[in-house]
């Protein structure tokens, strides 16, 4: 019999809300029995449950809001009683009620531990000094942000998953960055000698100092008090301002040994398959319990597995039915200081007569290994700098491959043979690990949006999301619109392989027959527009191209809502005199225009007429402005901090490289609006990884982060190379742009063309940084056509008398301004009063 069958409205009070206690509060609420029970939580951190997995990425820019895993108003929708910052401090079993520390207590039918567990500081001397953290929780990580403002360098004691991510984020703060790890190798649990050598080698090249084969033996101190060195087993010394200790955790049981529940011999509350302890009203889940097998796991996914076997057994409708869970697959992928490493099955080769398949490169830092038996059956492996095959390597395990072991490692253009593809996969294989999904569950779904809300397949690591798009039909037509068969990267293909100049010849040419010698489109006319732009240059307006535009692009102007038009001058990396800042505040009184500094260290004017733009712009083409392309599907701005020249923590120019950015991709088409930024360092004043491709200053270089996006789905860009000199630099964004433009969508940011490329980030990578497509010659060579062919569209524009024609209100009355248009004064300026006009045009 159920727990939940004893009382008509039982208490379940689960302790912890950590990433496996979210999931066991949606687990219950998946089956209804919210609204069947009170459900009570008590949280020890001072906020709900966030993605510990992705804890590094606060130091990339992601905010604790956007680690949340609590989905919009879950708590409220489902009647929890959330208490934060209030952990429980005494269970008692006799009377079943549990106490909290501010005092609060209450009476359960139903307890849930999920206390995770707690870091592991070695007993060393000086580990309490001023200057020494762990790495668990937000709070860690605001503490040593804070106090790395004023470090140098940093140690980490421990080389494992955690400590790697620790380490990144000191460097990433602009620390000189130590590694100390006792075991011979890095990430000794998860990778082999060879595996440990090919990481080593790989971390050493980004300036990391590595220490393995020692232990730390004391945390020295200076007379304050503050940590400044560490004495190693071998007899080194590190001077250190800065000390993370990550050197594993430990399961929180202490709340179950105190009430009298049974814990194992090393730690961890004993559980059978059902999640139950040694008390039967009593579960444990996630890191806190001892499953069935014997075992503590520490990754989320046997966690969440564990959280709905527990969700499980307190269901009433099950009707007999029992899920157990009786142990889970400890396989890992992980992307650590931005090297991919992963490993699943008999990774070290336990197995008796078991062979490797190996396949290493030193030089780029590429290391795989499979572990066969000696009938072929894969048994489990090592990656560590290519882990693409990890999404099929792993559902394979414990089976004999369809094709032979050194075609899965050997890379492409070796002359093996092509490896299989995920169709060859059983129905069987799980897919999504997290949430133990299988293949046929993905199939059974027609888009990837309905795999994740039907299974929740690729909501978790994101691992297996590569190749759950693989296993998704294709759709049948994929055309722009009715009038072209093609998608818009095939249309620009096609213009740019047969030097198709107009959209005329490309409609009659490629068209839908049905379409052919017709007028097209609102939806391929612009498209097309844009291919042509930014294949062939030269003015936009220029014959057929002005007919393809919107009204933006038309007027070359910024259409407001209530018919009048803003100017937008480029001002490059937010750098301006004052001689030009007085031409644009004479400007803006002598045409009564409204002024707004933007976000992208622009000056916006607003409120002109269609034909006071030609005289505006004469005066602010005069004094040395160009069009700052507002209008157009182009680059918008790179916004840049005041870097190196005037902050006390910058490390480059940022101001410098911001405008060398902004004059040399100024006017570059593109399928949407771009937007950039450098930060001048890891503080990141300028928003670098919220833009379409962002830079950010290191002591060695420059970052690069690309596919970013803070408009209404704000997306984080992601690292694609890192420590770059200007010249790297340029070239990556020139072949990153360039692909961009030749595979995107039509209205496609680049943040959503990144999550749709086939193979992601790593597939950006391989073609833009490692040339796998052999591309980059080609892509370098078409802005390079772009750089050297640019011209400021209203300086143009100015210099010819018959494209002047087209800036007047009406026709047949150019010098009557718009009767719809009336201006009154707000805060001091003249502002449009409405009525408001929808003509349609995009910004």
């Amino acid at each position: 019999m159920s727990t939940m069958s004893t009382i008509s409205t039982p208490t379940i009070v689960v302790v912890g809300h950590g990433m496996v206690g979210q999931r066991f509060l949606e687990a219950l609420a998946e089956r209804g029995l919210t609204g069947r029970a009170r459900i009570v939580v008590l949280c020890e951190e001072p906020r709900a449950a966030y993605d510990r997995v992705r804890l590094t990425s606060y130091f990339s820019g992601r905010t604790p809001d956007e680690l949340s895993l609590v989905e919009g108003d879950f708590i409220q929708r489902h009647g929890i009683e959330l208490h934060l910052d209030d952990p429980a401090e005494t269970i008692d079993r006799a009377t079943r009620t549990v106490t909290s520390r501010t005092g609060l207590s209450f009476t359960y039918d139903t307890l849930v531990l999920a206390t995770g567990s707690y870091p592991f500081v070695p007993p060393v001397p000086g580990k309490d000094a001023e200057g020494c953290f762990v790495y668990r929780t937000i709070e860690d990580l605001l503490a040593i942000e804070e106090y790395a403002k004023t470090a140098r360098t940093g140690a980490v004691v421990g080389g494992g998953l955690l400590g790697l991510e620790a380490a990144g984020a000191l460097k990433g703060l602009g620390l000189e960055t130590h590694i100390v790890e006792f075991a011979p190798r890095l990430m000794p649990v998860q990778v082999d000698d060879g595996g440990g050598a090919a990481l080593l080698r790989t971390i050493e090249r980004m300036g990391l100092s590595v220490h393995t084969g020692t232990g730390t033996q004391e945390v020295t101190v200076d007379d304050k008090g503050a940590v400044n060195g560490m004495a190693l087993s071998d007899g080194s010394v590190l001077a250190t301002d800065l000390v993370v200790f990550s050197a594993g955790v430990r399961p929180r049981d202490q709340l179950a040994r105190a009430s009298g529940l049974e814990v194992g011999a090393r730690g961890g509350i004993v559980v059978d398959e059902q999640c139950r302890t040694s008390d039967p009203s009593v579960f444990a889940i996630g890191e806190c319990a001892l499953a069935a097998d014997g075992r503590v796991y520490g990754l989320v996914a046997p966690g969440y597995e564990m959280a709905e076997t527990a969700a499980a057994a307190l269901d009433d409708s099950l009707e007999g039915e029992v899920k157990a869970f009786t142990g889970a697959d400890m396989s890992t992928k992980l992307k650590l200081l931005g090297v991919d490493v992963a490993s699943f099955g008999d990774a070290h080769g336990t197995a008796e007569g078991c062979l490797d398949v190996v396949y290493s490169d030193s030089r780029s830092g590429v290391y795989k290994k499979l572990v066969v038996d000696p009938q072929g059956t894969l048994l489990g492996g090592v990656l560590v700098g290519d882990a693409d095959a990890y999404g099929m390597l792993r559902p394979l395990t414990g089976s004999v491959p369809p094709v032979s072991p050194e075609q899965l490692v050997l890379p492409a253009g070796t002359g093996a043979p092509a490896a299989l593809g995920p169709s060859a996969l059983p129905d069987h294989a799980v897919i999504c690990n997290c949430h133990n999904v299988t293949k046929a569950a993905i199939t059974a779904c027609a888009t990837l949006p309905e795999v994740k809300k039907c299974t929740r397949a690729g909501t978790g690591c994101g691992s297996c999301v590569k190749v759950i798009g693989q296993l998704l039909p294709q759709s049948g037509d994929k055309g722009l619109c009715g009038c072209f068969p093609y998608t818009r990267s095939e249309l620009y293909e096609i213009v740019r392989t047969l030097r198709i100049t107009s959209y005329a010849a490309l409609l009659d040419s490629h068209g839908r027959e049905e379409a052919r010698g017709g007028d097209g489109c609102e939806i391929c006319k612009p498209t097309v527009g844009s291919i042509l732009a930014s294949l062939a240059g030269g003015y936009i307006l220029d014959g057929e191209q002005a007919a393809l535009q919107d009204t933006n692009d038309h007027f070359l102007a910024n259409l407001q809502r209530n018919g009048s038009y803003s100017i937008v001058p480029r001002i490059p990396g937010g750098e301006i005199t004052p001689e030009k800042l007085i031409v644009i505040g004479e400007v803006a009184r002598d045409f009564g225009l409204y002024t707004k500094i933007t976000g992208g260290q622009r000056i916006d004017l607003f409120g002109a007429r269609v034909d006071q733009l030609p005289s505006i712009w004469g005066r602010l083409v005069d004094a040395g402005f160009e069009s700052g392309h507002a209008y157009g599907k182009a680059l918008r701005t790179v916004k840049s901090c005041v870097g190196q020249t005037w902050c006390r923590y910058g490390v480059q120019d940022s101001v410098r490289m911001a405008i060398d950015l902004e004059l040399r991709y100024r006017g570059l088409r593109a399928p949407h609006k771009l937007k950039s930024a450098v930060s001048g360092c890891a503080r990141e004043c300028a928003e670098a990884q919220s833009k379409d491709f962002g830079v950010i200053a290191t002591a060695g270089g420059w970052n690069l982060y690309v596919g970013g996006n803070g408009g209404a789905t704000p997306r984080h860009a992601d690292l694609l190379a890192q420590d770059l000199s200007d010249a790297e630099l340029i070239r990556l964004i020139d072949r990153f742009l360039m692909f961009y433009i030749r595979t995107a969508d039509r209205l496609e940011r680049t943040s959503t063309w990144l999550e749709r490329l086939e193979g992601g980030l790593d597939h950006l990578r391989d073609v833009v940084v490692h040339d796998s497509l052999g591309l980059c010659a080609e892509l370098e060579s078409l802005m390079a056509e772009h750089v050297t062919g640019y011209r400021d569209e209203w300086a143009e524009t100015l210099n010819d008398p018959d494209r002047l024609l087209r800036f007047v209100s009406f026709v047949n009355a150019p010098e009557t301004p718009d009767p719809s248009v009336r201006f009154v004064p707000e805060r001091g300026q003249i502002k449009p009063e409405l009525p408001v006009l929808t003509l349609g045009a995009t910004r």
